[in-house]
C-alpha cells in the first residue's frame, strides 16, 4: 500500500466516524432525528435497534414474566391487606400501597407487551399511551417512596419498638396519601407533549421511544427533575435508614436463638432491599440522569439499546416486591394458606383458639379436645 493508499484510507474512516457521530444523537428516553411534516426521520442506527430483537423479542418477553408473576401477586397481598389483616400496623399500611402500585401498573403491561411484538407500532392511541407512560413512571416512583418509607418504619421499629402505634398509624396513612398525591402529581407533565410519535422511515406509530425535536427541552427538563428527587431522595433515605438499623441491629446482642433468628431475618431484608434499589432503580434513574446532562449539552450517545433494558429491570420490581415485603412474614404467609383454602375469618379464629388451649393443656399435663367447653365457648 503507498503512502496516498494510506492517507486515502485514513480519510474514508475519518468521514465514517463523523457520520457516524451525526447520526447517534439520540435521546435516551427515545430516539430524536429530523422532524418532517408526516413525522420524524431516523437515524439508520436508530431504525437498527427499534426493529432489532431486543425490542421486539426480548423486552416483551420480559413484561410477560413481570404480568404473569406481578398481577396475581399484588392482587393477593392488596386481597389480604383489606379482607385478611385485622391489625393494622404502619409497616402494613405501606406494603399495601406499595402493592396497589404495582397493581396499577401491572394492569397495562399487555398493552406494553403488544407494542413491542406488534413491532413497536402503537395502535391503541395518544390517550392510551400516555395514560401508560403514566402509570410506568408513577409506579416507579411510588414503590421507590414507599419502599423508603417501610425503611424508615423498621429503623423506627428497632429503635423506639415502645412506640404509639394509633399515632404511628395516622402518620403512616397520611404519609401514604401525601406521597399519592405528589406522584400523580409530578407525573401531569408526560400528558402535556407527544408520546405517540409517526417514525416515517419505518412507517410504524411509536409510543414513547421516540422523542420530538421541538419537544426535547421539555422532556430533558422534567426527566431531570424526577431522577434527581424521586430517586436521589429515596434513595438516600433508604441507605441512611437501612445502615443505622444494620448499626443499631449489631449493638444489640443477645444469645436467644429466637432473637438471633429474628436478627438474622431482618438483616437478610435490608441487604436485599439495598441490592433492589441498586440492580431495579439505580441504572434506569443514573441512566437518565447521565443521559440528560449529554442531552443539553449537545453531546452525542448511542445508548438507547442498553437503556431500554435498565428499564426492564425497573419493571422487575413489581414482581419482586410481594416476595420481599410480604412473603417473607409468617402471617401473611398464613393468610395466602387460609385464602387458598377457603377458610374464612371465623374459621381461623377458631383454629387458633382452640390450638391455643390445646397447647396450655399439654403444658398443665391436661388433655382437652377441640370440643371441650372452653374452646366451643370462645367467641370467634
Amino acid at each position: 500500500m503507498t503512502a496516498r493508499d494510506g492517507r486515502l484510507v485514513l480519510v474514508v474512516f475519518l468521514l465514517r466516524f463523523l457520520h457516524t457521530g451525526s447520526c447517534d444523537t439520540e435521546d435516551l428516553r427515545g430516539f430524536t432525528g429530523t422532524e418532517t411534516t408526516g413525522g420524524i426521520l431516523l437515524s439508520l442506527h436508530a431504525e437498527s435497534v427499534l426493529s432489532s430483537g431486543l425490542t421486539t423479542i426480548f423486552l416483551p418477553i420480559v413484561y410477560i414474566v413481570v404480568f404473569v408473576v406481578g398481577l396475581p401477586a399484588n392482587a393477593m397481598a392488596v386481597w389480604v391487606f383489606l379482607f385478611r389483616t385485622k391489625k393494622k400496623h404502619p409497616s402494613s399500611i405501606y406494603m399495601a400501597n406499595l402493592a396497589l402500585a404495582d397493581l396499577l401498573f401491572v394492569i397495562w403491561v399487555p398493552l406494553k407487551i403488544a407494542y413491542h411484538f406488534n413491532l413497536n407500532n402503537w395502535a391503541y392511541g395518544e390517550g392510551l399511551c400516555k395514560v401508560l407512560v403514566g402509570f410506568f413512571y408513577g409506579n416507579m416512583y411510588c414503590s421507590m417512596a414507599f419502599i423508603a418509607c417501610i425503611s424508615v418504619q423498621r429503623y423506627w421499629a428497632v429503635v423506639h419498638p415502645l412506640a404509639q402505634r394509633r399515632r404511628e398509624n395516622t402518620v403512616a396513612y397520611v404519609s401514604s396519601a401525601a406521597i399519592w398525591a405528589t406522584v400523580w402529581l409530578l407525573t401531569v407533565p408526560l400528558y402535556l407533549y407527544d408520546q405517540e410519535v409517526r417514525v416515517v422511515n419505518l412507517n410504524i406509530l411509536t409510543c414513547h421511544d421516540v422523542t420530538r425535536p421541538s419537544q426535547k427541552k421539555m422532556a430533558a427538563g422534567y426527566f431531570l427533575t424526577m431522577g434527581s428527587v424521586g430517586f436521589v431522595g429515596p434513595a438516600t433515605v433508604c441507605a441512611i435508614s437501612n445502615v443505622l438499623m444494620l448499626r443499631a441491629l449489631r449493638s444489640s446482642m443477645t444469645v436467644d436463638a429466637t432473637v438471633s433468628k429474628k436478627r438474622r431475618k431482618a438483616v437478610v431484608l435490608i441487604i436485599t432491599v439495598l441490592l433492589m434499589f441498586m440492580v431495579c432503580f439505580a441504572p434506569s434513574n443514573i441512566m437518565l440522569l447521565v443521559h440528560y446532562v449529554l442531552l443539553l449539552n449537545e453531546v452525542p450517545n448511542n445508548l438507547y439499546g442498553f437503556y431500554i433494558s435498565t428499564l426492564c429491570l425497573a419493571s422487575l420490581n413489581s414482581c419482586i416486591d410481594p416476595f420481599v415485603y410480604y412473603y417473607i412474614s409468617d402471617d401473611f404467609r398464613q393468610h395466602v394458606k387460609n385464602t387458598f383454602l377457603c377458610r374464612s375469618q371465623r374459621t381461623v379464629e377458631r383454629m387458633r383458639v382452640s390450638f391455643s388451649a390445646l397447647k396450655f393443656s399439654k403444658k398443665s399435663n391436661t388433655y382437652m379436645s377441640d370440643s371441650s367447653g372452653n374452646t366451643g365457648s370462645s367467641q370467634c
